[in-house]
């Protein structure tokens, strides 16, 4: 696939995920957003997301109950992808507020927003290195989907794949050795696992249909990730070498975005099973389902701060 199709491929998938509904979709999720009481407060960290509902795709951050939604950026641009540091003072995002697609990282507050990527090509995923010093991100530059990494300041940029082979999503494991991601090299999206040096690249899936959103377990044991390789995108988890793959939702709509609570009892994930998208959580065995955000717009792609 050329960097053309691959971009294409990208934007679509970006738009399905985030912005499209589905019409007369039917859910198997037993709770529904529409009236659904709020989860019992845990204290268990904070979840940023992005969401539509003030115009245009902006950061917020809520408690993992669903309450407390406060807006993060204001930007007539769009906002993506959060990622916390792993000491929750930060928040690494792409935006395209400068004209393309550049890594950013602002305090947890929205203050001090500060660009750290500078190329006229896309520039998305940020993903933290579990000590935060350092920052990996998929980068179209050259003219592949390839992985990079640079020190948490934007300096020290440096390849993790090779010209010719995509990568995208990068997800550092806690124990900081270890990175997942997907990638087409293999004629669809898999997933894969390599060294943090990019060394040592290992497939985890292999199924005919996509797989993406890799997101580790707080102990390293467990990746969640999303899977088309039913009729639809379900949220699936494995052991870390591959095995063991188990699908944890059971839904007739797509899901996306899950990631783990701090302690791994937990999974959030976004679902269009109500008409627009929305925040969920459940059990890590998929039990449990609750809906956390409630609103006429769509809000995606959680992320859920350890501390």
């Amino acid at each position: 696939m050329d960097a053309a199709k691959r971009h294409r491929h990208l934007r679509t998938a970006l738009l399905s995920l985030l912005i499209s509904a589905i019409a007369g979709a039917t859910a198997l999720i037993t709770t529904s957003c529409i009236g659904a009481p709020r989860p019992t407060p845990t204290g268990e960290g904070r979840i940023a997301f992005v969401s539509d509902r003030d115009g245009n795709w902006e950061i917020y951050v809520m408690n993992a109950d669903g309450s407390g939604v406060t807006r993060l950026t204001t930007n007539p641009a769009n906002d993506f992808f959060p990622s916390w540091s792993p000491d929750g003072t930060r928040i690494a995002f792409w935006s395209d507020r400068d004209g393309n697609p550049e890594i950013y990282v602002m305090n947890a507050d929205g203050s001090g927003v500060t660009r750290l990527t500078n190329n006229l090509t896309q520039d998305l995923d940020p993903s933290w290195s579990p000590d935060g010093t350092r920052i990996a991100f998929a980068s179209v530059r050259g003219g592949h989907w390839r992985m990079y990494v640079m020190n948490a300041d934007g300096s020290g940029l440096a390849s993790l794949t090779d010209a010719e082979i995509d990568g995208m999503e990068p997800a550092w494991s806690p124990d900081g050795t270890r990175i997942a991601f997907r990638s087409h090299r293999d004629g669809n999206w898999e997933l894969y696992v390599m060294n943090a040096d990019g060394t040592g690249v290992t497939r985890l899936t292999n199924s005919p249909r996509d797989d993406w959103s890799a997101s580790w377990s707080p102990d390293g044991t467990r990746l969640l990730f999303i899977s088309y390789r039913g009729s639809n995108g379900e949220v699936y988890v494995m052991n870390a070498d591959g095995s063991g793959v188990t699908r944890l939702t059971n839904i007739e709509t797509d899901e996306s975005a899950p990631s783990w609570s701090p302690d791994g009892s937990r999974i959030a994930f976004a679902s269009i099973s109500d008409g627009n998208w929305e925040i969920y959580v459940m059990n890590a065995d998929g039990s449990g389902v609750t809906c956390v955000t409630n609103d006429p717009a769509d809000d995606g792609q959680p992320s859920w701060s350890a501390r």
